[in-house]
């Protein structure tokens, strides 16, 4: 049962259009940006000296001058990650930039299976055997409570760099640097880990220079380190507001330039794609799903030393791998999702507002992927559940608009305060995980919160699309369009028009090749997943974009959606 789809055409603002234009914006894309939530030119007028002072994120200051004379004493400083792509460039990050100062660190990061989130006493009792002074977590650690304290009792510090919501509690850390935590004011709360590791060098650098342990000549070079930056902040899905853009803007400058970071070299070539024609996009649905692959199947470890990696030749060592685990990983995803297509209750979902599904054989670390594709193809909020090593249901659920899935989770706890044993997320996306025995009770009562917080709109699959540029548009105007800086919050222009289908061709029974006619033009297409015949005559939401072969070059639209098909 697929939900309808309604478009709704975004809304021009016309003075900010005309200023743009006046500002030697391209009309088209002029167009495009005048729709998107900027209000002046000066929100496109990306400069480093725009980023927000690193004085303004609360305890940056303290944290580098606690790290400088950390440094400075030879002490042994271990950074902990996560196992996502945000977790593995900002564990790359701060081992680059603390190199550039001198620092004698390593790293370690949590296995999905075996240590669970975040410093946990598991985790932290492995860090332990390598004898550091000082812990610095990464893109995690603002609910590590058990897992700061047990190093603190064994006498190491612990320096805690998240960006995740606290809880009531805050661990017992030397230094808590988030701008999410009460009482900072950092202008932008949507820093991702990699972001706020990379504020900390800065502040890192000012201290440095300021006790004169560097002049401002032979000061480290942070600005190399934009492109994994730039990675880590287009994987995590944070808003791309002004402060956000401007660190994707300069790290996509050094990505195109093929002077960057040799882990994404390697990845992008083993790809096969040009690093000078790389998009945001292609970050999001190319990059890192590689390097997501080495956490969910095995140990982000690898998706680190690719990123540390110190020449091409290694990086393609550790690419090779990366590539060969998401090969696998998606075998795992169509076995799942065939599976989970085959539940009964998807064939009678009727007036069910929401979706849980449970099947013993599904794999840990796919479970988050399977929630999207099953979210995408219903429009409900979904929630994945597999057995973990212990023995419980591990869940990860993905959402829509209109509901809250951390909240809606958290009524479920309330309601029943022992069904779940943990939970934790956000509006789109949280994990829970609750006893196995407990998985039909949870399914009903989540099911009961939906239907008191959604109604039949609210699953109405709803694009907001652009005004459509096919009339004008040429190669030039695309590659301005996708040059641009595109992302959670300031999104890929997408368009919807009437087209007539006069060929289209089945590609291994997955994706089909189309030519569409549209007023007098012509137009190849392409729908990836979608199996069906399509109709003589749709409309259609897609993106435009250019397919490069054999040295040519032409217009191809990427079709999104059917409209009520």
């Amino acid at each position: 049962m697929n939900s309808s789809t309604k478009t709704k055409l975004r809304k021009k603002n016309t003075i900010l259009e005309k200023e743009l234009i006046e500002f030697e914006i391209h009309k088209t894309l002029a167009s495009i940006l005048s729709t998107r939530a900027i209000y002046s030119v000066s929100d496109i007028d990306y400069k480093l000296e725009k980023l927000i002072p690193h004085g303004q994120l609360s305890f940056a200051e303290s944290s580098a001058n606690y790290i400088l004379d950390a440094i400075l004493a030879n002490k042994k400083i271990l950074i902990i990650g996560d196992y996502d792509a945000d977790g593995a460039t900002a564990s790359a990050c701060a081992i680059l930039g603390l190199k550039k100062f001198g620092a004698n660190v390593d790293f370690l990061v949590p296995n999905r299976f075996e240590d669970g989130y975040g410093l946990s006493v598991s985790i932290a009792k492995k860090a332990l055997s390598q004898k550091p002074d000082l812990i610095i977590t990464v893109d995690n650690g603002i609910a590590s409570l058990e897992g700061v304290e047990y190093a603190r009792a064994h006498n190491v510090d612990v320096i805690i760099t998240d960006h995740h919501l606290p809880g009531d509690t805050l661990p017992n850390a030397n230094f808590i640097i988030n701008p999410n935590q009460r009482d900072c004011h950092f202008p932008s709360k949507n820093l991702c880990g990699v972001g706020v590791i990379f504020y900390l060098l800065i502040a890192m650098k000012s201290e440095a220079i300021r006790r004169n342990i560097f002049n401002q000549n032979d000061a480290p070079r942070l600005s190399d380190l934009l492109d994994i930056v730039c990675l880590g902040t287009i994987a995590d899905l944070v808003k791309l507001d002004f402060n956000n853009r401007l660190l994707v803007k300069f790290g996509m400058q050094i990505i195109r330039s093929g002077e960057g970071n040799f882990g994404i070299k390697a990845i992008t070539q083993l790809s096969k794609r040009q690093l000078k024609n790389l998009k945001t996009s292609d970050l999001s649905f190319v990059i890192a799903p590689k390097l997501n692959a080495a956490g969910r199947l095995d140990d982000m470890t690898l998706g680190i030393k690719c990123l540390l990696a110190k020449d091409l030749d290694e990086a393609l060592f550790f690419a090779r791998e990366l590539v060969s685990l998401n090969s696998e990983r998606r075998q795992i995803e169509n076995e799942m999702k065939e599976s989970a297509l085959s539940q009964s209750i998807l064939g009678e979902l009727g007036n069910k507002k929401a979706i849980a599904l449970y099947d013993e054989s599904w794999h840990q670390g796919v479970i988050g992927i399977l929630a999207s594709r099953i979210k995408e193809k219903f429009y409900r909020p979904t929630i994945i559940f597999a057995k973990d090593d212990g023995g419980c249901l591990k869940g990860s659920g993905r959402s829509i608009r209109n509901f809250h899935l951390r909240d809606a989770i958290d009524l479920v706890s309330k309601k029943h305060p022992d069904l779940i044993l943990s939970f934790g997320g956000h509006a789109m996306a949280a994990g829970l995980t609750i006893k196995d025995n407990n998985f039909n009770l949870f399914n009903k009562e989540f099911e009961s919160v939906a239907s008191d917080l959604l109604n039949d709109n609210d699953l109405s699959l709803a694009f907001e699309v652009d005004h459509s540029i096919l009339d004008e548009i040429n190669l030039d105007d695309i590659n301005l369009i996708n040059s641009e800086i595109w992302g959670q919050g300031f999104p890929t222009p997408i368009f919807c028009d009437t087209f007539e289908v006069l060929e289209q061709t089945s590609i291994g029974d997955k994706h089909i090749k189309c030519t569409l006619k549209y007023k007098k033009k012509k137009y190849t297409a392409m729908y990836f997943n979608y199996e069906h015949r399509l109709a003589d005559k749709i409309e259609a939401i897609y993106e435009i974009d250019i397919n490069r072969f054999s040295g040519r070059e032409e217009i191809q639209l990427i079709l999104r959606q059917i409209i009520n098909d």
